[in-house]
């Protein structure tokens, strides 16, 4: 039987539609608790570290560009200091060939943050070993962890100091999810900080 696009389709929003009903229901709390977390932290003079592996990846360049530059297009604010520690080939391939790739995340956090700081990990699985070990890192140095994360939440569930969990056992889903608190949570920082 061949493959049915218009099924796939409108199941497909189905899907997304019910998933983004389920989050309106249970993670209100959880993302206030991540907007009051980045205000203070930017409040401070703090930054924000992001990252993940592939979609979550990309997922982690998405976000701190939104910090960075800005979200809201009729809003003029000054630039916030997030940074993607997933966007530096040099860095990463180092990393992965010197010391293991499961250690990429961890020198980073290990060098990049200080405590005020917060790691924001992404992860459909929440079981990443290089996440766990960047969540590890970002305890030694006292940050602040939030963890986008999907499932079950896995290992990391335990591990960050607020896990987000979208209410799915799809990666398209999941990752869908995730950029959607961001974006919710973007927009609420600059209009908290700067309106």
């Amino acid at each position: 039987m061949p493959f049915d696009v218009k099924e796939f389709f409108l199941s497909s929003l189905e899907e997304s539609y019910l998933m983004k009903l389920k989050m309106k229901e249970n993670l209100y709390d959880d993302v206030k608790s991540a907007i009051d977390m980045i205000v203070e932290c930017f409040k401070e003079g703090n930054k924000l570290l992001i990252c993940g592996n592939g979609g979550s990846a990309a997922d982690s360049q998405h976000i701190a560009t939104e910090f960075v530059i800005r979200l809201s297009h009729h809003l003029q604010r000054p630039a916030l200091p997030a940074f993607a520690i997933t966007t530096d080939s040099s860095n990463l391939t180092a990393g992965g060939n010197d010391i293991g790739f499961e250690n990429v995340f961890a020198r980073n956090v290990e060098g990049l943050g200080k405590k005020g700081d917060i790691l924001l990990v992404i992860s459909t699985s929440g079981n990443s070993p290089n996440l766990i070990k960047a969540v590890e890192m970002a305890k030694i140095k006292d940050m602040k962890v939030i963890g986008f994360l999907g499932g079950s939440g896995g290992k990391l569930k335990e591990m960050v100091d607020l896990p987000i969990i979208i209410p799915s056992n799809s990666t398209q889903r999941i990752q869908e999810g995730h950029i959607t608190i961001a974006h919710i949570i973007c927009e609420s920082v600059e209009h908290i900080l700067f309106s």
